[in-house]
């Protein structure tokens, strides 16, 4: 074999082990879990109530930041118009207040609206690593029932404990029917 044949040899990104049950895949999140791999995921064609629990995951920090863009919001949208009514055109009309809080309501409100819904969209883009144009698992046949009938975890090749033999042995002992090999072009 030539050193060209070599480097065309796909690249292995992981695998994907497939499950009948949502139960099996329950009590295999939990040993992946227990395991110390950190680069993993499950898939399921319906919720699996508790799933997130098994498989260790932690809450998220995106209504923070919701928080933290409709606060920015809010003061942006008081700040505004407190400059334009106040200080960049004052009119003083019957001898009312230049800057009466109750007239501005509505459009503070509509300001922490639209800057909560932008860092929500925005931030559920960056902690999802979107936007991610391929990924291996698109290539799988098999994983095409994912959304249908089948439960599957997938493994990456860039976990910290992932070791090619191993972590194949490891799915297969948690009761899975198949593991496939994902590969990257």
């Amino acid at each position: 074999m030539s050193a060209a044949t070599r480097d065309l040899k796909p690249r292995l990104a992981g695998y994907l082990a497939e499950f009948e049950t949502a139960d099996a895949l329950f009590l295999a999140c939990r040993r992946m879990r227990d395991e110390g791999y950190t680069r993993w995921d499950a898939h399921t064609p319906f919720p699996v109530h508790g799933l997130d629990d098994a498989m260790g995951l932690s809450a998220t920090k995106l209504p923070y930041l919701v928080l933290a863009g409709a606060a920015c919001g809010a003061g942006l949208g008081l700040l505004l118009q407190w400059w334009t009514n106040a200080i960049d055109y004052p009119v003083i009309i019957s001898g009312k207040p230049l800057f009466p809080l109750p007239a501005n309501i509505p459009v503070i409100f509509e300001m922490t609206v639209l800057f909560g819904a932008l860092s929500a969209f925005l931030g559920m883009l960056v902690f999802n690593g979107l936007p991610h144009y391929h990924h291996p698992l698109h290539k799988s046949a098999r994983f095409k029932r994912a959304t249908r009938d089948r439960f599957f975890i997938s493994v990456e090749a860039g976990d910290p404990r992932f070791e090619a033999a191993k972590t194949r042995a490891l799915l297969q002992s948690l009761g899975s029917s198949a593991v496939e090999d994902l590969e990257e072009d």
